[in-house]
């Protein structure tokens, strides 16, 4: 048996520069070279796991450079896993991505097959997937921050896998960090989520990943990530299926793509047997029903940043193929003769979703070429297909969907990469799922972590209070900080962000994590301000809008095109009012004896996509296109609203 491989093979002295460079090896297309069984790769599969901002990216990208996927000076080398451009923009990771990195240490070689996974809970459902194909992972720790709440999920759910984490405590080399303190809160983690003797006895690494160097004690020197390197492939087992190469073929899908060329690319760890190109497969359900039978038309595998086709691959691997169009995610695909499904592991339900439905204001239709309800349909179940945390429900009107989620940013995202696609849609406000047991009506409830000023302390309470949220630890963080941790409902935290970070005056984060299902809380008061409404269709003029800041906040400028039912800002007062933002200056031929007055508007207040979802109540929606993001009321003339408003209240 051969493995192929890419042209370059690294020392353990110097991992940043290829000691074996192929002839091509510098072309788009990698070069391809056989080596002999002697040199044969041992397999290292691993993810990284830690919560949003504690350096995952950063530190893959550093041992991609020292792996010799690339040289750091090079255009891609900085956030290289972050290829979507809505990860670049928001600056997190939002889906999970595979690399492989060779890396030679006394005389073997080896293949380390790294996941880059999510680290916002909105997110999460890919971390609960990824575990399933590792057999290790490195936990990533901020030596600033501590433990949050995301580290705690995904913790929980490496500990429940049976995997033993190996910590690395990243930015030690910040002033403001305390390695000791954020190593007694791992420990405590570990003891707290039920860790077994030999979990809790993790090795331990101080990094830096931002300047790539990785060691075993604080009083060591500065190198390089040869230590984490050399933690890995002792501390990471051989892949479990490795033992069973000899049992047929057996592969459980874990992440869903599309390639422009090959089509559906299917992504997982081969659990059993062996295959090779243009062989037979059947693939079956969780509960083992046939979905389709066919042949694999390519195996590729992972190469830096790059996938590279194979001929075979053997259990152990992790890999993607091509040639079926039916299955997707947590489906079992194996030899024709394969009888029973791989066990996957169940994730989470959503507990928040919104109604997308076609957009049908006078506007529609001028910015985006997708706006039929069966294309929105179509998008959206291809979405719940390749993400399993999203969930599509027709509802009760043909041209609107329930699409239920994680959060308010994992809706957010995927609303704005179709509106990028040229859709165009209508949002209503996000509701929180709620369900039944024993008669009674339970919702979720989420675990808050708020590091504030002390002097802020006494607001984010009092705003947390009306939320019905309960204060569960309250402590001093050292730097004049507060760190208090509450449990919320999700449906009170709801549009909450912004509102807190004016409380705070930008210095506050909060982080959210779902925490358990709860018996309902009670009437959590909604806005205080009403709208201000446009009563005609038209240009909005400078003169008119002048006028009306008095009476609130805009959210458009001059000169842009409004209609009748458009909600064009917000109102002081608690009422919504109906306004003219179209009124013009009358001209006369009379001149003032003064100078006359320079209009000088107010900047006008621009929502971003979750702010606008967060903002509007239930008879409002968002109107989403490619051009703008607008507000609206949901029936757009005004007596409708009045009779819809009189039988809401009727009951």
């Amino acid at each position: 048996m051969h493995t192929c491989t890419l042209g370059w093979v690294v020392h353990k002295e110097s991992p940043g520069l290829p000691l074996k460079q192929a002839p091509n090896a510098g072309r788009t297309r990698p070069f391809l070279f056989r080596k002999p069984d002697f040199m044969a790769e041992r397999l290292r599969n691993l993810a990284i796991i830690a919560h949003v901002d504690h350096g995952k990216t950063t530190l893959v990208d550093q041992l991609l450079v020292q792996g010799g996927a690339f040289r750091a000076n090079e255009a891609h080398a900085e956030r290289a896993m972050d290829s979507n451009d809505q990860e670049r923009e928001r600056g997190i990771t939002i889906l999970a991505k595979c690399t492989s990195i060779h890396w030679a240490n006394a005389g073997e070689e080896y293949r380390l097959n790294i996941v880059d996974t999510p680290g916002h809970a909105d997110f999460g459902g890919e971390v609960e997937r990824i575990l399933g194909m590792v057999d290790g992972c490195v936990i990533l720790v901020d030596a600033s921050e501590g433990v949050m709440p995301q580290t705690k999920f995904v913790l929980s759910k490496a500990l429940k896998r049976g995997l033993r984490p190996m910590v690395v405590l990243n930015k030690v080399d910040r002033p403001s960090a305390n390695p000791d303190q954020a190593l007694n809160e791992i420990f405590e983690l570990f003891l707290a989520l039920g860790a077994t003797d030999e979990q809790a006895d993790f090795p331990i690494l101080y990094a830096s990943g931002k300047e790539g160097w990785a060691k075993v004690n604080m009083s060591d020197e500065n190198k390089d990530l040869t230590p984490l390197f050399e933690l890995i492939v002792r501390h990471v087992p051989d892949p479990e299926p490795i033992q069973r190469r000899d049992e047929p073929f057996a592969f459980l899908v874990t992440m869903i793509d599309s390639d422009p060329f090959l089509g559906r690319m299917l992504t997982g760890r081969v659990e059993a047997g062996r295959v090779k190109v243009g062989d037979p497969v059947r693939a079956i359900t969780r509960e083992g029903k046939e979905i389709e039978k066919g042949r694999l038309t390519k195996l590729l595998t992972f190469r830096g940043l790059k996938r590279v086709p194979v001929e075979t691959a053997e259990a152990g691997d992790i890999i993607a193929i091509a040639g079926l169009v039916q299955t997707t995610v947590a489906d079992t695909i194996g030899s024709p003769d394969l009888a029973n499904a791989i066990p996957s592991t169940p994730i989470d339900p959503p507990t928040l979703a919104i109604t997308v439905s076609i957009n049908d204001s006078p506007l529609a239709g001028r910015a985006g070429d997708k706006v039929q309800s069966r294309v929105i349909r179509a998008r959206l179940l291809a979405e719940a297909e390749s993400n399993v945390a999203i969930r599509v429900t027709e509802t009760a009107n043909r041209d609107a969907y329930e699409v239920a989620g994680r959060g308010e940013l994992q809706l957010g995202v995927l609303v704005e990469t179709m509106r990028r696609e040229g859709f165009e849609l209508s949002l209503s406000r996000p509701k929180v799922l709620t369900r039944s047991e024993n008669g009674q009506t339970l919702e979720p409830v989420e675990e808050v972590v708020i590091d504030v000023d002390d002097e802020y302390t006494g607001v984010v309470i009092e705003k947390m209070s009306i939320r019905k949220a309960e204060l569960q630890d309250m402590r001093p963080s050292g730097g004049g900080k507060t760190r208090m941790v509450m449990y919320a409902p999700s449906r009170g935290m709801v549009g909450y962000h912004g509102e807190f970070l004016t409380d705070t005056r930008g210095s506050g984060v909060m982080n959210r994590l779902f925490h358990s299902w709860e018996p309902w809380k009670g009437e959590i008061p909604g806005r205080r301000n009403g709208a201000l409404i446009s009563n005609d269709k038209g240009q909005s003029t400078a003169y008119a809008l002048w006028n009306l800041e008095e009476r609130g906040q805009m959210f458009i400028a001059d000169g842009e095109d409004v209609y009748e039912g458009m909600v064009i800002g917000e109102n002081s007062r608690s009422d919504d009012l109906d306004v003219n933002p179209l009124k013009g200056k009358k001209l006369t031929n009379v001149r003032a004896s003064g100078k006359d007055e320079s209009i000088r508007l107010t900047p006008p207040r621009r929502l971003t996509l979750e702010q606008a979802m967060a903002w509007i109540e239930d008879d409002e929606l968002v109107e989403v296109t490619p051009a703008a993001i607008r507000l609206r009321k949901a029936y757009l003339d005004p007596n409708e609203r009045k009779r819809a408003a009189k039988t809401k209240e009727a009951g």
